[in-house]
């Protein structure tokens, strides 16, 4: 009875923790993802109170969060999205993977983790935050924006990526020879082509079987689904997050609506809980020793997701300042990348990995925002300074440039 009472108390503080830090994230404007991770370093191994009674489901909740996450993220795209985005924008998925999953490779090998974690600090690098950016374009007015279709498709592009790289991740964490790591990885590209082709070819069928008018029964169909297809996925060692995903890519139309409605207030529960989990498993004091490496590598791949949308934005002509707000808009780091170091963390492969992927996802998703808002006049205002000192005067603009969408999405024609 003791012990129930203690785990009661403890999770009710959290949860009550996690509203108020919550609030006060919403107040200033800001992801609350990095004030999540505090918490749990607050209240982790090394912090100020650690917790016990409610650790084990905490550790559950925190699961079951990663898979919400992935789940919401595939009920954001239909088959033929994926597709058509895999047609048309693979070669800024190309070099979105070449300039920021490299310098997290070359790090790793640098510090002397080895090749594996080499492999898992490159997927922490590599992925943007699209929970972060997407809040950001809606807080900023910039869904009606012409560079916008192009930072969509490449998270768009990232999402499809995980789907291949965290199976691989999970075969090389789980130390399996190469015959069977091939085995997983041909599983998860079987898995995922058949997915797709089943929801290009059945999806109206699918989402019509799992569709109800009572919330309580498509609650029920859609979450016990993806946890069933997740934990089969993770028992043919593919990834629980990957079977999700490829859950939500499967739903469409009035069955995905409804659910994204019903599952959001689930999903930013236990996703909260989830970066509370990670903080709990990271001891403060081990942050120090690489906090240098972890702001290199930040300021790197700050400059390296900035070109890598700037290339992209101009691949789809669109102007100079929609190419530079492109750029600034991804650089935010947040939940994929801790999900990665998470899985890494768990098998126990490298002791600073998680310090390291807590301080660099922490200082980009509050660099991120700011990079977002005034990357574009930053760079614009020293263009000009640039253009004047060698002209002797400021150049007028492009012609591109004199039709502009501003941050509501309308065309600025002054």
């Amino acid at each position: 009875m003791h012990s129930s009472a203690l785990f009661l108390i403890e999770f009710g503080a959290i949860i009550l923790g996690l509203g108020v830090l919550g609030r006060l994230a919403g107040r200033f404007r800001f992801s609350p993802i990095p004030l999540y991770l505090l918490a749990g370093l607050a209240f982790g191994t090394g912090g100020l109170l650690p917790l016990g009674a409610s650790e084990e489901f905490v550790a559950i909740g925190a699961e079951i969060g990663v898979i919400l996450l992935l789940l919401m993220l595939g009920l954001e795209y239909t088959a033929s999205d994926l597709v058509s985005n895999l047609k048309t924008q693979y070669p800024a998925g190309l070099v979105d993977a070449a300039l920021n999953a490299l310098p997290g490779a070359a790090m790793a090998l640098l510090l002397g983790w080895g090749p594996v974690a080499a492999v898992v600090l490159a997927g922490v690098t590599w992925v943007s935050s699209s929970g972060v950016i997407a809040k950001v374009l809606g807080d900023l007015g910039r869904l009606g924006n012409r560079e916008t279709p192009v930072v969509l498709s490449i998270l768009v592009l990232e999402d499809l990526a995980m789907a291949v790289y965290l199976p691989i991740v999970t075969a090389l964490l789980a130390g399996v020879g190469l015959a069977a790591g091939s085995l997983t990885l041909a599983i998860a590209l079987g898995v995922a082509g058949v997915v797709l082709f089943l929801a290009l070819r059945f999806g109206r069928v699918i989402s019509r079987f799992v569709s109800s008018d009572d919330p309580e029964k498509l609650l029920l169909v859609v979450l016990g689904l993806t946890l069933l297809v997740a934990g089969i996925a993770q028992q043919l060692q593919v990834s629980a997050a990957v079977g999700a995903f490829l859950v939500g890519i499967a739903l469409s139309g009035e069955a995905a609506e409804g659910a994204h409605h019903l599952l959001s207030p689930l999903r930013d529960l236990f996703a909260a809980v989830f970066f509370v989990f990670f903080g709990l498993h990271t001891d403060p004091a081990s942050i120090p020793p690489v906090l240098l490496p972890a702001l290199a590598l930040a300021v790197v791949t700050a400059g390296t997701k900035t070109a890598t949308g700037y290339w992209a934005a101009k691949r789809a002509g669109i102007s100079a300042k929609g190419r530079w707000r492109a750029g600034g808009t991804l650089v935010a780091r947040g939940e994929f990348s801790i999900v990665i170091a998470g899985l890494a963390v768990t098998a126990g492969i490298e002791p600073s990995l998680g310090p390291m992927a807590t301080a660099y996802v922490l200082i980009l998703v509050i660099v991120g925002p700011l990079t977002a808002r005034y990357t574009e006049p930053v760079a614009m205002r020293l263009t000009a300074r640039f253009r004047g000192g060698a002209a002797g005067a400021v150049v007028s603009p492009p012609r591109e440039e004199m039709l502009e969408p501003v941050e509501d999405g309308t065309a600025n024609r002054t």
